[in-house]
């Protein structure tokens, strides 16, 4: 018999906190954390905004020497900040159990970008022999999961996730699985990246895939709008403690929501835009559906991935319209990246918390900038407020470049 899972500990890095506590107050209170980038000098760029975690110091979140940080590259450092929340927030004490039931799963998009930047400048400017030998160990991808399994001496299951901006959704999905398969009792999983950095801004920007508002930051990311320009890149963490449901019930554990269900698909179609009827999202969204067991009408909110592109917002619309039928028109969704921009690899992470958030305190966060919507997009958005309503279940969906899709479902318990 698969084992229930259930959430236990929540931790987020965000540009709008690193405690969940802030970090959940500013989203209901549609605060943006978007501004002009302060970390390297963009002036010359063509977007020079994102959503960046400003002031961050890793041992101010966790305790370590600087030596050791050193040794760690950005998204890593947001990855421990986040974990060490959801640990202490879940109150598990790994050393009173079996290790080997013990386990990691975080996804990245890109890794250490940060990392690859500085000692490339190194190798052209000071030669070969002056690159630093602790480069690959910090910017894999897997690095992450790896330094949280040596901190806290998790030798259960140990992966990393790359798939592009589903990577959080299916680690978590990913993580799910193996505790109802009865591999591990507790993973720690969710997302983690930072690639707000001089080569990542400017490559998105050739890309075409950025909004260029310059002028006005906090209203460049517009999820659903019709003046919507493209995607505002962010940077940070979300991190979670998942759990078998008796494991966290015998320990007298805080269960802030249950994972039901989790789909996952290809478009097949394109390696950056999405199939234009998103009949790939759709298949996710209906294997989540299916793997729950529950039907669409159940579903009370629908964090959406709502990245602010014209083409992604509107293929989403049309998967959530095909996947939940009449119930789409009721039915609220919103996109959270209106106020964060988009995390990539880690976005996944992040509105997992949002998502079990929402269901603890029975609130649906809003869509912000949502002045004029777009007639393409034509369900229930919660613009520009926050809603208080019965939330039962939730589905928050992911889709990345290359045509990854992934969609969990949350629950009340």
């Amino acid at each position: 018999m698969l084992k229930r899972v259930v959430v236990t500990g929540l931790g987020v890095v965000t540009s709008l906190g690193c405690e969940v506590s802030e970090f959940w107050d500013s989203i209901c209170a549609a605060k943006s954390g978007v501004s002009k980038i302060r970390r390297f000098d963009c002036s010359n760029f063509k977007v020079q905004f994102g959503g960046e975690v400003q002031n961050f110091e890793l041992t101010e979140h966790m305790d370590l020497l600087e030596k050791d940080v050193r040794r760690l590259d950005r998204f890593v450092q947001f990855a421990m900040a986040a974990a060490q929340k959801a640990i202490t927030d879940s109150g598990i004490d790994f050393a009173s159990g079996d290790p080997y039931l013990h386990g990691v799963l975080v996804g990245s998009g890109i890794g250490g970008l940060n990392e690859i930047e500085q000692q490339h400048s190194i190798l052209f400017d000071r030669g070969p022999t002056r690159v630093s030998p602790l480069m690959i160990p910090k910017l894999m991808v897997n690095a992450a999961s790896g330094n949280i399994s040596v901190r806290w001496k998790l030798k259960g299951p140990n992966s990393a996730v790359a798939t592009a901006c589903a990577s959080a959704t299916n680690a978590i999905g990913d993580a799910y699985r193996l505790i109802q398969h009865g591999q591990a009792k507790v993973m720690v999983t969710g997302g983690s990246e930072a690639a707000v950095t001089p080569m990542g801004l400017s490559g998105f920007a050739r890309m075409q895939a950025l909004s260029t508002r310059n002028d006005a930051p906090e209203a460049a990311s517009r999820p659903f709008d019709v003046d919507r320009d493209g995607f505002v890149m962010a940077e940070g963490a979300g991190i979670c403690v998942l759990e078998e449901y008796e494991h966290a019930r015998s320990r007298g554990a805080n269960i802030v929501a249950e994972v039901l269900g989790y789909g996952m698909s290809a478009d097949g179609s394109h390696m950056t835009a999405p199939d234009p009827e998103g009949r790939g999202a759709a298949r996710a969204m209906q294997g989540a559906l299916n793997d729950a067991e529950i039907s669409a009408d159940s579903i009370s909110y629908v964090n959406a991935h709502g990245t602010s592109t014209p083409l992604g917002d509107k293929a989403e619309t049309m998967a959530i319209k095909s996947v939940y039928g009449n119930h789409s028109r009721t039915m609220p969704v919103s996109s959270t990246k209106s106020q964060l921009g988009h995390l990539l690899g880690a976005s996944g992470g992040v509105e997992f918390v949002i998502s079990s958030l929402a269901i603890r305190d029975q609130i649906a966060p809003p869509t912000i900038n949502l002045d004029h919507p777009d007639e393409a997009c034509d369900l229930d958005y919660v613009p520009n407020e926050a809603r208080r309503m019965q939330i039962d279940r939730v589905m928050t969906n992911s889709f990345g470049f290359g045509g990854h899709n992934a969609c969990l479902i949350l629950g009340k318990v």
